[in-house]
């Protein structure tokens, strides 16, 4: 059987990301409309349209970045990067679970710090194969930063214990 190329790996992993991170989310239900939120929340319309470009980022610079590895013969390398990036989406695909199913506030805040350590080390390392490639995905660090601090205003908004 052929080997996959690293960017239908990359895209497919991700795009399986978004779905169950999708399915997980509910700005409409009755639970999130009735969180206090910051001024600074964005409007709803934001985060799809957010995510989309994140999400084809993630894919494009993982393939390019696995690809370079393997066309380089660094299969131990290429094994240590996809193992982030299997990591990273997974943490990210969760978040979801724990913000909107679960209702932890605090734990999705955690959980969202960790997803956004994971996030700048997938920069770091897609940036050690090419700079450029890291660029195009340093925005999704920044994302999930602000996603931290989002949560984590939100979780204080809400604390009532």
């Amino acid at each position: 059987m052929a080997r996959l190329s690293p960017y239908l790996l990359t895209t497919s992993a991700t795009c399986a990301c978004a779905v169950a991170g999708s399915l997980a989310s509910d700005p409409d239900s009755s639970y999130y409309k009735n969180l206090t939120k910051p001024a600074w929340n964005p409007p709803n319309w934001v985060f799809p349209l957010a995510w989309t470009s994140l999400y084809a980022c993630i894919a494009g610079t993982s393939g390019y970045t696995l690809a370079r590895l393997k066309q380089d013969g660094n299969t131990e390398e290429a094994g240590r990067y996809s193992a982030a990036l299997a990591t990273n989406l997974a943490l990210n695909a969760s978040w979801s679970y724990t913000f909107f199913r679960s209702h932890r506030l605090g734990l999705a805040t955690a959980h969202a710090g960790v997803l956004a350590l994971s996030s700048a080390d997938l920069v770091r390392r897609t940036a050690r194969i090419s700079k450029s490639a890291g660029a195009l995905l340093a925005p999704y660090a920044g994302w999930t930063a602000f996603a931290t601090a989002l949560s984590g205003s939100i979780w204080w908004l809400n604390n009532k214990n």
